[in-house]
């Protein structure tokens, strides 16, 4: 498998937001055992940019090594793709491709709002208000192409594949689960659902609580959102879905129409039958750089390609060296978590030749 990155820098998804539809879902709330032996297309970003974001000290500093690289995304993608593996949910990461002119503004806005928090959580820190300062630091996250690459050799090394998709990660996703075995797309992100996957899988990496800003925990439930369900409460096409998202914002219009939330818009997309129709109604005043009709056009049809993967036999080798050698991970610990991955392989793997 190919390491190289299909970004630079400064064009990485540098924050999480997508379209914002949780005011009018109602997920479903699952356990692992509803995913037994089922195949999970992750979005690769978005979770390891949930990694860096999540996974830090008290005071909001994210897991370093003695050179004082960043390792918070490389310890979630070990340790919490063991947890899957043990509940026998099998992980396809989905890592993005070129990252598409219509998301030019978004990165831009994403890249000022995490250079702002990083400078609060900093002067926070520094004043001792230690709840506070974790809540910016959350949002100040960067992924790097380094940190792309170095994550693509963990998963290969744990014999767990990753795809590299022409452009979104979420489309790409998405298709597969309407194209191929995987069950569902595993993001935080709502868009999956506008690119047409059949089923999304919400909080699926996430821990059991999460702190809160007040220093406090809530619980954190794994949910599953079919599309059809969603259609079916909502009482739209999954076309409409899309008009919706663009009436809220997306990532390709991140402001979405001035005065429009997501109530107001679903009665505006019930009440039209073309798009056309839609734009001429005196509440959409588009003032995006983007047009609609393109970005519509996206979501509908995005580049997406057919792709080959297979899961493998883990390196325990290449494990430790890459988490023990390079970035000074606890040897005992890595060792445990190497057997438990082994062992949850074996058991797979018994349990398919006693099934043939």
């Amino acid at each position: 498998m190919a390491y190289q990155s299909g970004f630079k820098a400064e064009e990485l998804r540098e924050n999480i937001m997508g379209v914002k539809l949780g005011d009018l879902v109602e997920p479903e709330e699952i356990d692992f055992a509803d995913l037994n032996d089922k195949e999970i297309a992750v979005d690769a970003m978005n979770t390891i940019y949930q990694f860096l974001s999540i996974i830090r000290q008290r005071d909001g500093t994210p897991l370093k090594d003695s050179s004082g690289e960043v390792t918070s995304h490389l310890s979630g993608l070990f340790y919490r793709n063991i947890n899957l593996l043990e509940e026998n949910i099998r992980p396809l990461y989905v890592f993005d491709g070129d990252v598409p002119d219509l998301k030019e503004k978004e990165t831009s806005r994403r890249r000022k709002k995490r250079e702002e928090a990083k400078e609060e959580w900093e002067k926070l820190k520094d004043e001792g208000k230690i709840s506070e300062a974790y809540s910016k630091a959350t949002q100040s996250s960067k992924v790097t192409s380094e940190m792309l690459v170095e994550s693509k050799k963990l998963l290969d090394a744990m014999g767990i594949p990753f795809i590299e998709a022409p452009s979104e990660g979420e489309a790409q996703a998405a298709y597969m689960t309407n194209n191929t075995d995987i069950y569902a797309v595993g993001s935080q992100d709502w868009d999956c659902l506008l690119f047409g996957a059949d089923k999304m899988v919400r909080n699926l990496t996430s821990r059991t609580k999460r702190k809160t800003s007040s220093g406090g925990e809530k619980k954190i439930s794994t949910e599953r959102i079919r599309l059809e369900d969603v259609l079916d409460q909502l009482e739209i096409s999954r076309e409409k879905l899309v008009w919706l998202g663009i009436l809220v914002g997306t990532d390709f219009n991140p402001d979405g129409v001035h005065g429009i939330g997501p109530k107001t818009g679903l009665k505006l997309v019930r009440k039209y039958e073309s798009f056309e129709e839609l734009l001429e109604d005196d509440k959409v005043e588009w003032e995006s750089e983007n047009s609609p009709e393109t970005i519509l056009e996206f979501f509908m049809n995005p580049p997406v390609e057919d792709t080959d993967y297979s899961f493998n036999e883990p390196d325990s080798e290449r494990i430790k060296e890459i988490l023990v050698d390079r970035h000074d991970f606890s040897e005992d610990r890595v060792n445990s978590g190497i057997k438990k991955l082994e062992k949850a392989l074996e058991s797979r793997q018994s349990g398919l030749e006693s099934f043939m």
